[in-house]
């Protein structure tokens, strides 16, 4: 997760600490010194909507075999042990867990922030309610584009409207709430248009997601944006951030799944401010890129440990046989292992690339997709052979 705003702007949000605290990057099981990976708990693969790049393949159907409520609980325990920060509760649709609120006020009473990442269409004034006083810390609602075309995404009419209200219904009580937007060449277009939403909603947060070749979005290699696309993209992106901060509206602004993001700022700002690109440059290396399998962790509805959520074709471990963190630390399985040392493994562009140490060989769930070989180069680096040094 790249924050575009803490980069560009030099301003202090919650997750900067433990994305760019001193010795971060060192870290071999966790996002920072004394604490375990951020977990994002897929708590139940059922979903009221069928979007078109759903890493869960997640459909409006009972799953048998999901986590019970006694295995919840003791699974938040497990976490707490371990000193997981952050719980993103996710799906599926996570509102749709009978015992949702029961598990996050166990966490939080747990001393665990936690988080949900919703598609908003269930997000009545009544449960907003109820999750704020159980003291939510974000919710983030997925939105793919403007009204129909944000419908065809998410395979329901009327969605579009629908996660807007929610997120309204989250802004009239001052819960704090974002979007989280899926970039691909059938939306990149209207990243204006998100941003004007931004304004006009009053929405304090976004998050703009590179397209992630798993599950359901597997299918859509040949609709992610081409390298030139992507560069464009990202520098909508960043004036329209930079234009946030200099007349004074203060948004947090982030990029998800994509480190090239952080390397192309740098180099835009070594152009024009080599000052502040300098200091950008000491915050990508406290990060150190990608960190998947160290400081991020995603667990599925059956129990099933993954590096990431979008790498659940690799399973570590399930917790109903083992503590998470017994797992998360087993370095007998070879592609954990691999990860939290994955420099001398990379292949091809990622391997001869100068900027390896602050981005750490990107996304290998993108690479294993394409070439079908974990270690190879992500294709989704947008980067020019001369500005990596190959």
């Amino acid at each position: 997760m790249i924050s575009v705003t803490k980069l560009l702007c030099d301003t202090e949000h919650y997750g900067d600490s433990l994305r760019y605290s001193q010795g971060a990057r060192d870290q071999v099981h966790g996002a920072s010194a004394g604490y375990g990976p951020v977990v994002v708990w897929n708590v139940t693969r059922t979903c009221n909507l069928n979007c078109i790049h759903c890493y869960s393949n997640s459909e409006s159907k009972t799953y048998e075999g999901e986590l019970d409520t006694r295995e919840a609980l003791r699974f938040i325990d497990h976490l707490a042990e371990f000193k997981v920060p952050v719980i993103l509760f996710s799906g599926g649709e996570p509102l749709l867990r009978k015992d949702l609120q029961t598990l996050i006020s166990y966490a939080k009473n747990k001393g665990i922030r936690p988080t949900i990442s919703t598609n908003g269409t269930l997000l009545s004034p009544e449960l907003v309610a109820s999750l704020k006083k159980l003291g939510i810390g974000y919710i983030g609602v997925s939105l793919d584009g403007i009204g129909e075309n944000n419908d065809r995404f998410r395979g329901r009419e009327g969605a579009f409207k629908a996660a807007l209200a929610g997120i309204r219904n989250c802004r009239e009580i001052d819960q704090r709430v974002g979007l989280r937007f899926t970039i691909n060449k059938h939306n990149y277009c209207e990243l204006d248009a998100i941003f004007d939403l931004v304004e006009k909603e009053g929405i304090p947060r976004v998050c703009f997601y590179h397209l992630v070749y798993s599950g359901r979005g597997s299918k859509m290699i040949d609709e992610d944006v081409t390298r030139e696309e992507a560069r464009r993209a990202l520098d909508v992106i960043m004036e329209r951030t930079l234009d946030f901060h200099r007349r004074g509206i203060p948004k947090e602004i982030l990029t998800v799944d994509n480190h090239s993001d952080g390397i192309y700022i740098y180099l835009k700002l070594k152009e024009k401010d080599p000052e502040r690109a300098q200091q950008v440059l000491k915050l990508l290396r406290l990060n150190g890129g990608n960190r998947s399998g160290i400081a991020i962790s995603a667990v599925d509805w059956y129990g099933n440990v993954h590096p990431d959520q979008f790498t659940q074709n690799h399973t570590l471990g399930n917790v109903r046989e083992g503590k998470f963190g017994d797992i998360w630390t087993d370095t007998s399985q070879p592609i954990l292992a691999g990860l939290k040392n994955r420099k001398p493994l990379l292949k091809g562009r990622c391997a001869r690339c100068r900027w390896l140490d602050v981005c750490n060989g990107n996304f290998r769930a993108r690479a294993e997709a394409v070439t079908g070989d974990f270690w190879e180069s992500d294709p989704a680096c947008y980067l020019t052979d001369e500005e990596i040094g190959g």
